[in-house]
């Protein structure tokens, strides 16, 4: 049998202390990082149901040409993106990067909304001709090689 002098139970008592401090702080840590993780979707995966409506998401493609719509007496926008294969309407209050146009890359930030649009609080774009959201890039990329490949019998 072990017997314990009152020096070790105050060690002991101290490591204790100690691996639920940092577990405490762990847990914390991994609760924050869980509740600020944007996942990013395309607007074909938004269209299949895969994007969640209880959370803030990354959207990304490629503005849709003719789309842009401007309120006249607000800073409300609305405008479509692509991947090329599938569209997603996007609504935005707020002033738009000095980049954004038309034709060019973007990713929004926000949520789902029950109607099918995407209500964006930032959005972001592209800073140079050469540059695209790696996001974006792959999904573009992902989808033009989807409608290149022959059907498979």
């Amino acid at each position: 049998m072990i017997t314990l002098t009152k020096t070790h139970k105050k060690r002991l008592g101290l490591v204790l202390l100690i691996v639920i401090g940092i577990s405490a702080t762990v847990a914390l840590a991994i609760s924050a990082f869980r509740e600020n993780m944007w996942y990013y979707f395309t607007p074909t995966q938004i269209l299949a149901g895969e994007a969640p409506t209880d959370r803030v998401i990354r959207v990304g493609g490629l503005v849709t040409q003719g789309s842009l719509q401007r309120a006249k007496d607000t800073l409300q926008v609305k405008f479509d993106v692509t991947d090329l294969t599938n569209t997603t309407h996007i609504q935005y209050e707020g002033i738009l990067p000095d980049l954004f146009r038309e034709g060019q890359g973007i990713v929004a930030i926000g949520k789902m909304q029950a109607d099918g649009t995407f209500r964006a609080d930032e959005v972001l774009a592209k800073h140079d001709e050469n540059y695209m959201p790696p996001e974006v890039a792959a999904s573009l990329k992902k989808s033009a090689t989807t409608e290149t490949s022959p059907a498979k019998p």
